[in-house]
């Protein structure tokens, strides 16, 4: 086994040349047995397997540095950094991350999680090289689909005036998370194609390289912008910008790529290396179906189907469904989504009204503004975008929807705890960070049913509102409770006395163990589902202060400014004395492990909280 021979970085600079092809097998397989268990991102890394040995080969880590934009396709550096035992533990709790951690490992340069960051972070690393007197390499490595994202460009942008090696990798799969979508893809498409082109250069290149000071001739040609080039490749994006371009080049030819990656060191300035690889590749399943294996659940390696099939919908499914209806209903609803279609649960729509469907790419910021032109059109949108991604669209959140109040509904995915992503994708600051905006409404239901119900509310609304709603298994409990919604309102689904339960969103079902847990131990306990984080029901919280002796409030957000702090500062703003304990998540950021066992250590899960409950009222 080759793989066994690579026990820590740089390593794989003493396997044979001849074994690198076999090398690379090794690595597919290992990852597919491995995510094939504990899940991850499959597709993503079977592409870059070459790409990255090539860096590996090419570059003296630690000295140099790889930025991996969104990182999800470093699992075969983390093999190649010595880090094959931490496999077995994958995504799990106090495991190894499936992104890179600097934590971690010295080779991890720069923390990642969201698309589009590379080329910024890197631009940093050469700046702080270049002041430090340093010489090593930084090298970004940056997919097709973050081209979409416009934190990319503004990082190109300056990166063009540099006069130092600083090298990018542009891993162009054609893909993101969903297939790509405008202007980028076609201009790469249109660079993959021109092979013409692409022939002659290399054939002239060759020669000239040979040749005496052809390698001066080679960068001066490399850099001037021919009236011949610009015909044959329309554009010339990244040279016309004062980057230098080399490529396409097969992502899965390792000497090929060694080659050009030692050549682009020797370039006084930015380079681009446009290199192209097939996701998946390797595993049929995998090659076929791209999306699917984004982020894989475990699968059965001989078919790729999932080991556990999902036998009952999740939000998603629940909120892909709604949409269909709400459509059907009304012709001015369209929907919005940001390289998401799939995992927002919006290819149905698409499927049923391409018309009134827009993926536009990895940009949040945009989808958010163009949802408001939609809206001052006339016409009525949905936002569907995961929590912890529309983060990235707060400032347009802020000044183009909610200062002019406009009628743009955000359907808030994978609001919070999401699990073995880790911290990067953890949705546990939306209630803080949208209920803090004037004019702004933010809600989240109890179970399927009512996402249901809050969606038809939400689009009737005519002003901006947040239905926030989690990962994972839709709730159909508690079906008997359907109150009409209203707005600012919550629902009494249970009323004693002694213990009020105001529980937000999916921690309603937690609440409901608690209070079986706290009858069994003989005490009395209301059930409240607060519904709306804001408006939120200070009539509710002040009707139950009176009749009860404590409230404690529920919620899966950081406890910053979210529904618990609202809860307080009602109560002592009205001269409220009873006990008070929130359940929230701590000021910090949770790391990567199943929701359960997360809950369970943030003192969350139905045990955890009714222990709190007793301790607070001194039985504990």
């Amino acid at each position: 086994m080759l793989l066994e021979k690579i026990e820590q970085v740089n390593d794989i600079k003493k396997i044979d040349k001849k074994d690198w092809n076999a090398l690379a097998e090794e690595i597919r397989q290992f990852l597919i047995e491995k995510i094939s268990v504990t899940g991850g991102h499959l597709g993503a890394n079977l592409g870059t397997v070459e790409l990255t040995m090539a860096l590996h080969l090419a570059l003296d880590l630690p000295e140099d540095k790889i930025i991996w934009d969104v990182g999800h396709q470093s699992y075969t550096h983390k093999l190649l950094t010595g880090r094959r035992e931490g496999f077995d533990t994958l995504r799990q709790f106090h495991g190894m991350s499936g992104f890179p951690k600097r934590k971690e490992s010295i080779c991890d340069t720069f923390d990642t999680g969201h698309s589009s960051t590379s080329i910024s972070a890197g631009l940093g690393l050469v700046k702080a090289r270049d002041l430090l007197g340093e010489k090593r390499t930084i090298v970004s490595v940056i997919g097709d689909g973050s081209l979409t994202g416009g934190m990319a460009y503004e990082a190109l942008n300056n990166a063009a005036k540099l006069e130092t090696n600083y090298i990018i990798i542009l891993n162009d799969n054609n893909m993101s998370i969903s297939e790509n979508v405008g202007g980028v893809s076609k201009y790469l498409n249109n660079i993959r194609t021109a092979t013409g082109y692409l022939d002659l250069k290399e054939g002239i290149y060759n020669m000239l390289k040979g040749a005496p000071g052809g390698d001066s001739m080679v960068s001066t040609i490399r850099r001037t912008k021919s009236s011949f080039k610009q015909l044959v490749i329309p554009g010339m994006f990244f040279e016309d910008m004062g980057i230098t371009y080399l490529g396409p080049v097969d992502g899965h030819d390792i000497q090929r790529l060694v080659r050009v990656i030692r050549d682009a060191r020797r370039v006084r300035g930015a380079v681009l290396i446009h290199v192209m690889t097939q996701k998946g590749k390797g595993y049929g399943p995998a090659e076929r179906h791209p999306a699917r294996f984004h982020g894989a659940e475990p699968f059965d390696i001989a078919t790729g189907i999932p080991s556990h099939p999902k036998t009952v919908p999740n939000y998603t499914d629940v909120f892909s469904t709604v949409m269909c209806k709400l459509g059907a209903r009304d012709e001015k609803i369209v929907a919005i989504t940001a390289a998401m279609a799939d995992g927002t649960g919006l290819k149905r729509f698409h499927n049923m009204y391409p018309e009134r469907f827009f993926d536009v790419g990895i940009a949040e910021q945009h989808a958010v503004t163009f949802a408001a032109g939609l809206a001052v059109g006339g016409l009525k949108p949905i936002v569907a975008i995961y929590s912890s991604f529309l983060q990235r669209a707060y400032d347009q959140i802020l000044h183009d929807v909610c200062i002019q109040n406009l009628p743009v509904v955000f359907a808030v995915d994978r609001a919070g705890l999401v699990g073995s992503d880790g911290e990067t994708h953890q949705g546990i600051f939306d209630l803080s960070y949208l209920s803090g905006i004037p004019n702004m409404h933010v809600c989240a239901p109890k179970n399927k049913w009512e996402l249901s119900d809050m969606m038809k509310f939400a689009v009737a609304l005519g002003a901006p509102i947040a239905v926030r709603y989690p990962r994972g298994e839709a709730y159909a409990g508690l079906r008997e409770f359907r109150e009409p919604i209203e707005l600012g309102k919550a629902e009494w689904i249970c009323r004693e006395d002694e213990i009020a339960l105001f529980a937000v969103g999916s921690m309603v079902r937690i609440a409901e163990e608690v209070r079986d847990r706290l009858h069994e131990l003989g005490h009395h306990a209301s059930l409240i589902n607060a519904r709306f984080v804001k408006p939120f029901d200070a009539q509710a919280v002040l009707e139950a202060c009176g009749s009860h002796e404590m409230i404690v409030t529920m919620e899966e957000n950081v406890s910053c400014g979210g529904y618990g702090e609202k809860v307080l500062d009602c109560m002592e703003q009205n001269g409220k004395k009873n006990q008070f304990l929130n359940i929230s998540i701590p000021d910090r950021f949770v790391e990567h492990g199943s929701v359960s066992r997360l809950l369970a250590e943030l003192g969350m899960d139905a045990d955890s909280i009714t222990a709190r409950i007793l301790e607070r009222r001194g039985e504990g």
